[in-house]
């Protein structure tokens, strides 16, 4: 989950995430994105808080590379998963 723990992802593979905030007027393309910003080995400029990437693979080798997307793709079939027991400890927390 990005942004708890002392390890937690820092390259998730997401494009607002991964590009830094500029100037509304400013146009950006596909073809830049990946020259300036897909390919470079450091934290996003924007953190995704709670997101849920996918994890490890089966020999539980992870690498917090951004164009890892099997890894580091949030995506809501794998954050469904947590939805259940959240909402539980939600209703029923503390």
């Amino acid at each position: 989950m990005v942004g708890f723990g002392a390890n937690s992802p820092t390259q998730p593979h997401h494009r607002a995430s991964s590009v830094p905030v500029i100037s509304p007027d400013t146009i950006v393309s596909c073809s830049m994105s990946f020259v300036n910003w897909y390919n470079k080995n450091q934290p996003n400029p924007n953190v995704l808080t709670g997101a849920i990437v996918g994890g490890p693979d089966r020999y539980d080798n992870f690498d917090d590379q951004r164009w890892d997307s099997s890894k580091l793709e949030p995506t809501t079939y794998i954050n469904a998963l947590a939805i259940g027991p959240l909402a539980k400890l939600a209703i029923h927390g503390s």
